[in-house]
């Protein structure tokens, strides 16, 4: 196999298209996939002997940082061995445009030479990663942590083993493979003229205020996703609704699927189960916001949450 050209590939290759969804922390991915090769063992054993092939490294849900930039390290493959990585329980990523693979393995206890570690959290909070990092760390963090959570077959409950280049888990009991999941979240924009319905947990930070938000259900669209959780939280019975942009979001593996919806009544009966405060806020307070001015400190989240471009994209009509 050649892993440094593929002629069908480019039409499919990541984080080229300039769409919306690009401009979403840990959506741009220059990582090319190749799928189909996953499931042939020589693709594997090829990958792991490339002498550019290069890991990202895990203790758990933190990242190993390099020391000399802060941003996520990519270790050669002898390094992530000496530090304790069994690449042979790890996934392989993909490949660079440049054909240099790419892995994700975790390391059994914190690392003794003097590298750091953080959440994927606070580097998207900091701001100091590079797009192209943030989509392959958030390809690699969902994939282990979807490892970490099934060993075992739900089937029969015996023990799995990783196959497919780590995109798999097999049981050798029953026969059952298991495969990664993605778990669907509707946020969304809901507006009325030049108002929009913002809402904050208690968890948020004291005077953020964000785009409602829910799961997706199993027989549910999208747009009755949207429809029904702006219900349940805010009383507000929307009517059209419009996919806007997408973000992956690996806290451990969801896809945020940004909309804007169009509200059909404004009266507010708050679900105080799921929210501290929900209000309509008119355009003007909205880029106050924003801008960080808002005459009472209220602000929405950083630009690496979806709900900020949300927002933005409102604002700019």
């Amino acid at each position: 196999m050649t892993t440094t050209s593929r002629t069908d590939e480019t039409s499919s290759r990541p984080g080229g298209a300039g769409d919306r969804s690009s401009r979403n922390a840990f959506a741009v991915n220059p990582i090319e996939r190749r799928s189909e090769k996953r499931g042939d063992p020589a693709v594997l054993a090829e990958a792991l002997a490339d002498v550019r092939a290069g890991s990202f490294l895990f203790v758990g849900e933190r990242i190993v940082l390099d020391p000399t930039t802060a941003e996520p390290a990519l270790f050669d493959l002898l390094r992530a061995k000496r530090l304790g990585a069994d690449l042979h329980e790890g996934v392989l990523l993909g490949w660079m445009p440049d054909g240099a693979p790419r892995f994700a393995a975790t390391l059994p206890a914190d690392p003794e030479d003097g590298l750091t570690l953080t959440d994927l959290r606070s580097l998207a909070l900091e701001g100091l990663v590079t797009a192209d990092l943030f989509g392959a760390v958030a390809q690699a963090r969902s994939l282990l942590v979807w490892h970490e959570r099934h060993g075992f077959c739900a089937n029969c409950g015996r023990a799995t083993v990783p196959s497919a280049a780590g995109y798999r888990r097999d049981c050798a009991h029953c026969g059952a493979q298991h495969f990664p999941r993605t778990d669907p979240v509707v946020i969304m924009l809901v507006t009325d003229g030049s108002r929009c319905l913002l809402g904050r947990q208690p968890r948020f930070k004291p005077g953020s205020y964000s785009c409602l938000a829910g799961f997706l259900e199993p027989g549910e669209t999208i747009e009755d996703a949207v429809r029904r959780e702006t219900f349940e939280e805010s009383g507000v019975r929307v009517g059209r609704v419009t996919y806007r942009s997408s973000q992956p979001w690996p806290f451990p593996s969801s896809l945020m699927i940004g909309c804007e919806a169009a509200a059909e009544t404004t009266a507010i009966t708050m679900d105080t189960d799921e929210l501290e405060d929900c209000r309509w806020f008119d355009r003007e307070e909205v880029a106050a916001m924003v801008a960080g001015t808002h005459k009472d400190g209220l602000f929405t989240p950083p630009r690496t949450a979806i709900a900020r471009l949300l927002v933005e994209d409102w604002l700019e009509g």
